[in-house]
């Protein structure tokens, strides 16, 4: 088992995102406690900024076919009856409007990361390091889905007005709820656009933090990561 006790790192560097260090040689098998913490911090670091960065680029969400948000499950039958009167269109507006606005607040996700950095308790380091392969995305949706949420919502509200989702998704719940017999939509979409948005966002980072522990060699790209994660591989 590893040794708990002396676990200590620093990340006050980790805030501005610096690349890793010079790689240097790591002869000894058993990694340190300090080479523990440097890794896992390593990997953070790949793993979420890399995650904001993909889904806050254009498209990011909208050409990515596992996270691209499209009407909520209950709306389905408003948007296939819209579409079949003619309102492709507007269906199509409400689509692009809602990932525009995921693609915007998931640029306010990596000060947040940091901050959860920060608060790593000694056993999130041991629990990340020799859990799941979803351990890290798992701590992350713990200590930071209540703050992406208040963070993501204003922003999320903002940009649909912005590009006109809300406009659109309101004008599509009308048109729909004037027909005879339906169910009326709720015309509100900001809430369910910001959990698809953070969804989406630890969808992103499973992957990332997947990659890392699979033993891609482009994911496990400094030795300090290669020996502490080969190490982990074999503690399992």
């Amino acid at each position: 088992m590893i040794p708990l006790l002396l676990i200590g790192f620093t990340l006050s560097s980790f805030d501005s995102f610096k690349p890793a260090v010079a790689p240097v040689a790591y002869p000894q098998l058993i990694p340190t406690n300090l080479e523990i913490g440097n890794a896992l911090k390593q990997a953070l670091e790949q793993g979420t900024a890399k995650s904001s960065d993909q889904l806050s680029a254009v498209n990011g969400f909208f050409g990515n076919a596992a996270v691209k948000i499209l009407f909520p499950p209950e709306a389905k039958k408003a948007e296939s009856t819209l579409r079949k009167i003619g309102l492709n269109k507007l269906c199509d507006n409400v689509i692009l409007s809602l990932n525009r606005a995921a693609e915007d607040a998931a640029k306010e996700a990596k000060p947040i990361f940091i901050n959860a950095v920060k608060k790593m308790t000694l056993q999130d380091v041991s629990g990340i390091l020799l859990g799941a392969n979803d351990s890290a995305t798992q701590y992350f949706k713990k200590s930071t889905t209540a703050e992406l949420t208040a963070k993501f919502r204003p922003v999320i509200q903002a940009s649909l007005n912005k590009v006109g989702a809300t406009k659109y998704y309101a004008t599509a719940a009308s048109e729909y709820n004037k027909l005879p017999f339906v169910k009326h939509m709720n015309p509100d979409i900001t809430e369910y656009a910001t959990q698809k948005a953070i969804d989406g966002l630890f969808v992103e980072i499973a992957g990332e933090e997947l990659n890392i522990r699979k033993n891609l060699p482009s994911a496990r790209s400094t030795p300090l990561l290669q020996k502490v994660f080969n190490f982990a591989d074999k503690k399992k």
